[in-house]
């Protein structure tokens, strides 16, 4: 018997990923879901070849669901992640909305899969930059320890969503390229992640420049 898999933000850049890698996974799936926005309902996606309609995301769209994948913003992921727990649904946030409260935890599977046991509902993981380094050093710290982590991140456009993707490709044609579509031109880092709303003492902190070091600071931490 397989699960029903509800995909939060299923049309965006994230949810495209997870669609991919569910179809590509061995993960039991007798239902798939996907939601998102109510001016993407009624569009038609699929899933292993199969049409899927797309449903609003409201509080009532998670009955019958056993997981949800939420990608879609951490003000959806508050405002419906509590309603998809009630109706019974294991929740896997992926955005940032959750990962530091200490009833949520946080969970990189080949590091501490075992904290998936005191989950209440809502299990959070990791921005992308902790993850891949989580999973490189935590064989390190297990053999030989670790006293100070120096490290760099690149941080892809992808990474602001599919908003950011379909600027950097207008810019990339409007300023770089004449008007030409690139072909050749690649620009596809952000010099500096974050804003003052967010993190507003984050620019009088020497090494600290953009909010992908204070997540990997942080996040590594719980």
């Amino acid at each position: 018997m397989g699960y029903t898999v509800a995909v939060v933000g299923a049309t965006g850049a994230v949810g495209a990923q997870m669609i991919k890698m569910l179809e590509e996974s061995t993960l039991p799936i007798d239902n798939i879901r996907y939601l998102a926005s109510a001016r993407s309902a009624g569009k038609v996606l699929q899933f292993k070849g199969q049409d899927v309609t797309i449903e609003e995301t409201t509080e009532d769209a998670f009955e019958g669901v056993d997981i949800a994948l939420f990608s879609a913003g951490g003000s959806t992921s508050a405002k419906y992640a509590p309603y998809a727990v009630k109706a019974g649904a294991v929740v896997v946030d992926n955005t940032s909305y959750f990962r530091q409260n200490p009833d949520v935890p946080l969970v990189v599977p080949e590091v501490n899969a075992h904290a998936l046991d005191a989950h209440n509902g809502i299990i959070a993981c990791p921005n992308c930059s902790t993850i891949q380094m989580m999973v490189a050093l935590e064989p390190v710290r297990q053999k030989w320890g670790l006293d100070r982590i120096i490290v760099s991140t690149y941080q892809a456009v992808s990474g602001a969503g599919m908003g950011a993707i379909l600027e950097t490709q207008r810019e990339l044609k409007e300023v770089l390229n004449d008007g030409v579509n690139p072909r050749d031109v690649k620009a596809e880092i952000l010099p500096c992640g974050g804003d003052k709303k967010h993190y507003p003492n984050r620019l009088s902190t020497p090494w600290l420049k953009s909010t992908s070091s204070l997540k990997m600071t942080t996040l590594t931490k719980k």
